[in-house]
């Protein structure tokens, strides 16, 4: 099981990469171009919620049913700390993108309630991009191309 999990989140994860990539491009775009937002926006920025939700679930999912989580039993959090795989697989990957995924939900609440599109365009562009980039600042590269 586990390997299947870790298999669908990985493939999942470009996923979310591609799309949030074109909602924050996107929202960028029509932010400084002064361009009208517009339902295919919306859409945009809707998909890239619900995709970073499923991402979210299939992390927990994954971490739970990781063979690493026996470590915080095994041998503390102290040691955990020390060691900067096991450090970045159970505590700053986790924990970074449950905020990254916070983010974009905020983002996507706060641009629901503006009235302009600029203001909407704004609210997408900040949220999201800094997501995006909290997203690559914790992804396992090692793992994950090689």
């Amino acid at each position: 099981m586990y390997n299947t999990v870790l298999s669908l989140h990985s493939y999942w994860a470009y996923l979310v990469l591609i799309i949030l990539t074109i909602a924050a491009v996107n929202a960028i775009i029509k932010f400084f171009g002064d361009k009208e937002y517009e339902a295919n926006d919306f859409r945009k920025s809707l998909f890239t919620l619900i995709v970073s939700h499923i991402q979210l679930l299939i992390g927990l999912v994954l971490y739970f049913v990781s063979p690493r989580l026996q470590l915080f039993s095994e041998s503390g959090m102290g040691a955990i700390m020390k060691d900067s795989v096991n450090r970045l697989y159970l505590v700053e990957h986790p924990l970074i993108n449950i905020i990254a995924v916070a983010l974009i939900t905020i983002g996507y609440s706060k641009h629901k309630k503006k009235l302009t599109s600029k203001a909407k365009s704004k609210m997408i562009a900040i949220f999201y991009t800094i997501a995006l980039l909290l997203f690559l600042s914790r992804i396992p590269w090692s793992a994950w191309i090689g």
